[in-house]
């Protein structure tokens, strides 16, 4: 269980198991880390909700992973947080227009 481990598999389009690695990793981290991960787990579930073709889902976790995420610009242990950031602005924007091909996120 580790962050590493979660982003290798937010790579490799793996969401769902992406955001069992990241919780499990969220449930251990200090508080101070704990908006970080949980903010990676929003990412994780809103590409999951895409790709099954949940809208509404997706743009709740786009939205939640924005305000978890922003405290942590610009990089936060070795993610560039900016550029997740900016995927997530584009996915709400394709959300919002009923366009759930989000494309692979990249860490």
């Amino acid at each position: 269980m580790s962050l590493a481990r979660g982003l290798e598999l937010m790579r490799a389009g793996a969401y769902f198991e992406a955001h069992e690695e990241l919780e499990d990793e969220w449930r251990d981290a200090p508080t101070e880390e704990r908006d970080f991960l949980q903010g990676l787990v929003h990412v994780t579930v809103a590409w999951h909700h895409a790709s099954r073709g949940n809208r509404p889902g997706c743009e709740r976790q786009l939205a939640k992973a924005t305000r978890r995420l922003d405290a942590y610009l610009p990089r936060h242990r070795g993610v560039d947080v900016a550029a997740v950031l900016a995927q997530v602005a584009v996915a709400r924007r394709k959300a919002a227009a009923a366009d759930l091909d989000l494309g692979e996120v990249d860490v």
